[in-house]
């Protein structure tokens, strides 16, 4: 049993279309024995880890930085919970910088910062910024923001920096309101701890965002009701983050028809997207998501990343038993800004071998995707080939804890990745990237 691949435009002209799934994992929903072993596409099987920590195809190979509980430096050391994270220029002899998110709310291993850095003292989580050579290997790191709360994901903005988003939207102490995003310079030099208020305050995931427009597509996490899909549209669209700070307009998604995205199971489908306002984007009096009675919701709306002119954002899975209004093991869409349409790009089925996909990067090998897995049981990498087939990149031989910051360096040489707990580790991956089967 394979995928279809016929999409039928909803709210449009209607038909079959001759389309190319950018990620499209047919075997998820019935894994052949190539599939299943790794044998038959990517890079080959997993070769066993001797060391018991990391599992790859043949010719790759890891080197483990940044683990938890680590000295930085006098009275600060690695703080825990391992999440989003992006690549960008060192500067000189081809050295990459990454910013990494840190999903600790008042406890783990605290993120202690300067002050200048500190939104909130009595908050643990923040980012830390790392500086590797051309071959992946770590030359320093230090806590780059401080003070905030459930760093989960975020997303790279076209001027150079990182966007770290807060997974809640609660109090520290009654004293500082958390929820927000925060923009981190990965030089070190424009890091201000000061919220985005324009891109509202809730319990975001990720963002990505269009590099011509500025627009930045922001996804929520939650639950009773589910989370949401946003935009940001900023009234300038020059400027960065002096866009940003200078207002625009949170709107939510609303697709005619589909209260909840996990109805739609077709890969290829494609739906008219509409956008509606967003009241009250600070959430003074009453949570965002629960400021509509018509829009269109998801259950875990997690990952999101920019490529190929689209916004791609992932849904980790719906069940019925939760108030979904179908099973999914995980989806994967794209927002078209020119079409004005999101497309269904594929669909884990519950069941198969992987599930939960959550992180999500575009590679620059073949058109696909790289996801980060946060399912049940074994966790791995999965990547696409050029034909759309899944494969198992790699897979998280030391525990069951989820993988996260899935991002590529800016010459695309180096994967990075990171374990998320016990204790967090980030992994920098290099191997024959070129031999990709398929």
């Amino acid at each position: 049993m394979s995928v279809t691949r016929r999409g039928v435009v909803k709210g449009g002209a209607a038909g079959a279309l001759s389309i190319a799934l950018a990620g499209s994992l047919d075997g998820i929903f019935q894994t052949s024995a190539g599939a299943e072993t790794g044998e038959a596409y990517g890079y080959g099987p997993l070769i066993p880890d001797p060391k018991g920590v990391l599992d790859l195809p043949e010719g790759f190979s890891y080197k483990t930085l940044s683990v938890e509980g680590e000295p930085i430096s006098e009275g600060v050391v690695v703080p825990g919970h391992h999440d989003g994270m992006a690549t960008f220029p060192g500067g000189r002899h081809g050295r990459t910088r990454l910013v990494r998110n840190h999903e600790q709310s008042n406890n783990g291993t605290r993120a202690v910062g300067r002050p200048e850095w500190t939104y909130d003292p009595a908050a643990n989580g923040g980012t830390t910024t790392l500086e590797v050579d051309s071959k992946g290997n770590l030359l320093s790191q230090y806590v780059s923001l401080a003070g905030t709360s459930t760093n989960c994901a975020g997303g790279r903005t076209p001027w150079g920096t990182w966007l770290t988003c807060e997974e809640t939207e609660g109090f520290t102490g009654q004293t500082k309101s958390h929820g927000w995003v925060f923009e981190v310079d990965p030089t070190g030099r424009r890091t201000e701890p000061v919220p985005l208020t324009g891109l509202g305050r809730f319990a975001h995931e990720a963002v990505a965002v269009d590099p011509h427009t500025l627009t930045a597509y922001l996804t929520e996490d939650a639950a009773k009701p589910f989370g949401l899909f946003y935009r940001f549209r900023p009234r300038a669209h020059r400027g960065g983050y002096h866009a940003y700070m200078s207002g625009g307009k949170l709107e939510a998604l609303n697709v005619p028809g589909v209260p909840d995205l996990s109805a739609v199971q077709e890969p290829g489908t494609r739906l008219r997207a509409g956008w509606v306002e967003v009241p009250d984007p600070s959430a003074k009096q009453t949570s965002v998501r629960k400021q509509f009675d018509t829009v269109t919701r998801s259950q875990k709306l997690e990952g999101a990343w920019w490529g190929h002119g689209k916004a791609y954002f992932v849904c980790s899975f719906s069940r019925k038993a939760d108030g979904g209004a179908a099973d999914h093991a995980g989806q994967v869409w794209t927002y078209d800004p020119h079409r004005g349409e999101i497309e269904l790009q594929l669909v884990f089925k519950p069941g198969g071998r992987f599930d939960g996909p959550d992180n999500i990067t575009v590679s620059p090998y073949g058109g696909g995707v790289i996801l980060a897995e946060d399912g049940d049981g074994e966790q791995y990498l999965i990547g696409t080939t050029r034909r759309d087939e899944p494969f198992a990149m790699a897979r998280n031989a030391l525990n069951d804890s989820e993988f996260t910051g899935v991002t590529f360096s800016p010459d695309g040489r180096i994967l990075f990745a990171n374990r998320q707990s016990d204790p967090g580790a980030t992994f920098a991956i290099t191997g024959p990237w070129h031999r990709l089967r398929g």
